[in-house]
C-alpha cells in the first residue's frame, strides 16, 4: 500500500468505539506442517476450519499475545515493541509443546497485517487503537494426550476503544476466594486455558459491581499477585512504585509493567520495588492501578475482601498523581509526544 493510504480511513465514529471485534479486510494465517512452518499469506476469510479431533478442542494447546498499533502526531503508523511479544509468545509455545513462531517472521507478520488493514488504524487524537491478537492453536488431529503434529499461527486486528468504560476513572476490585494459577503452573504464560479459569470469578465479580478480581498467591494466598487480565501496581506515601512479584513464578510478565518501569525509573526519577507484596499491607499504599495492553494503566480506588475494605487516599475519587503521570508519559511515547527509548518504537507506514 502507498504512504497516501495512511490518510484514507473507514468511516468510523472512533471516538465511540468499545473494546469489541470487528471484521477489518484481512486477516494473517500460517500453518506448521512436516516439521516446518509454512509460507505465511494474508487472507480476507477470517474462519477457521479444523477436523473435530483437534488438539485445540481437546488438550487446550493454545497461546495468544496482545499488543496495538497507534497513529502517532506525525501521521507513522507504529506499533509498541513487538518484539517482546514475539518473544514471550515463544516462551509460551514451548511451554505448552507447540513449535515456537520465529520472532523475526511475527514481527514481520504483524507489520504485513497492519499494513494491509490501514484504513482501520484510528486517527491521532481518538482515543481508539488498532488491537493486534496474534494467536497460535493445535489444528492437528489428536485423541491421546500427547502434543499435535499441526499448528496454526494466526493475527486478526480489529479497532477498540478503551478497555474499560471509565476511561481513567478509579474502579474497585475484590478479592477473589478462586486461584487463578497453580503454583509452578502456567500463570506466567499467556495461553488461553489460564484465562479460562479466570472467567467465573470474573463473572462473579462483575455481578457485584467491581471491575475485576485481585488474585492472591496459589500456595499461601497471603501475597497479592494480578488480576484477571492485568498485572497491579502500587505506590507508596513517598512516591516508590512497589511492582508485586511472584515466589511461584505465577505471575504474567507483561510487557506494559516492564515498559513502566522503565518509565518510573528513567524518566521520572521514581525509585521503583519489584518483590512479593503482602495482601496485609496493601492498606499501607496510596495509589494502586492494574496495567496492560489494552488499559495501559486502569486506577484502583478500592479493593474488597471478606473482611477488609481497603481505599486508596491517593486514587479513590480520581486517578492518583503517580498513576497520571506513569499513564500519560507511556501513552505520550506510544504515540509519539514523547521521546520513545531506543527500539521501543516499531515504525510499520
Amino acid at each position: 500500500m502507498s504512504e497516501i493510504d495512511k490518510t484514507q480511513k473507514k468511516d468510523i465514529d472512533w471516538g465511540s468505539l468499545s473494546f469489541s471485534y470487528q471484521h477489518t479486510d484481512y486477516s494473517y494465517a500460517c500453518d506448521y506442517k512436516d516439521g516446518a512452518w509454512g509460507v505465511g499469506r494474508l487472507t480476507p476469510d477470517h474462519n477457521i476450519v479444523m477436523s473435530e479431533c483437534a488438539g485445540l478442542l481437546h488438550y487446550c494447546q493454545e497461546v495468544f499475545e496482545g499488543l496495538k498499533a497507534y497513529t502517532q502526531k506525525n501521521g507513522d503508523i507504529v506499533c509498541f515493541r513487538p518484539d517482546m511479544n514475539a518473544k514471550r509468545m515463544y516462551d509460551s509455545a514451548e511451554r505448552l509443546c507447540m513449535p515456537p513462531f520465529p520472532q523475526d517472521r511475527f514481527v514481520e507478520a504483524v507489520k504485513a497485517v497492519v499494513k494491509a488493514n490501514l484504513a482501520w488504524v484510528p486517527p491521532y487524537g481518538s482515543g481508539a487503537t488498532l488491537y493486534i491478537r496474534p494467536f497460535m492453536i493445535a489444528t492437528g488431529d489428536v485423541i491421546g494426550v500427547k502434543p499435535a503434529l499441526e499448528y496454526q499461527f494466526r493475527i486478526l486486528v480489529t479497532p477498540v476503544g478503551p478497555y474499560y468504560k471509565g476511561g481513567v476513572t478509579p474502579v474497585k476490585l475484590q478479592v477473589s476466594k478462586f486461584d487463578r494459577a497453580a503454583p509452578h503452573g502456567t500463570g506466567n504464560i499467556k495461553a488461553g486455558l489460564n484465562y479460562a479459569m479466570s472467567l467465573f470469578p470474573s463473572v462473579e465479580a462483575h455481578a457485584k459491581g467491581y471491575a475485576d478480581n485481585m488474585f492472591l498467591d496459589p500456595q499461601t494466598r497471603t501475597y497479592v499477585e494480578e488480576a484477571g487480565g492485568a498485572n497491579i501496581l502500587f505506590v507508596k506515601d513517598d512516591g516508590t512504585l512497589v511492582v508485586p512479584q511472584s515466589f511461584t513464578d505465577s505471575i504474567l510478565p507483561s510487557i506494559t509493567r516492564r515498559s513502566l518501569v522503565d518509565v518510573a525509573q528513567k524518566y521520572l526519577g521514581l525509585k521503583v520495588e519489584q518483590r512479593p507484596v503482602k495482601f496485609a499491607e496493601i492498606d499501607q499504599f496510596v495509589e494502586c492501578g492494574m496495567c496492560g495492553t489494552a488499559a495501559v494503566i486502569s486506577p484502583v480506588g478500592e479493593v474488597d475482601s471478606d473482611d477488609k475494605k481497603i481505599v486508596f487516599r491517593d486514587g479513590h475519587v480520581t486517578v492518583g498523581p503517580v498513576m497520571a503521570k506513569l499513564r500519560q508519559t507511556l501513552v505520550d511515547i506510544q504515540q509519539g509526544d514523547h521521546e520513545a527509548p531506543e527500539g521501543w518504537i516499531c515504525k510499520i507506514a
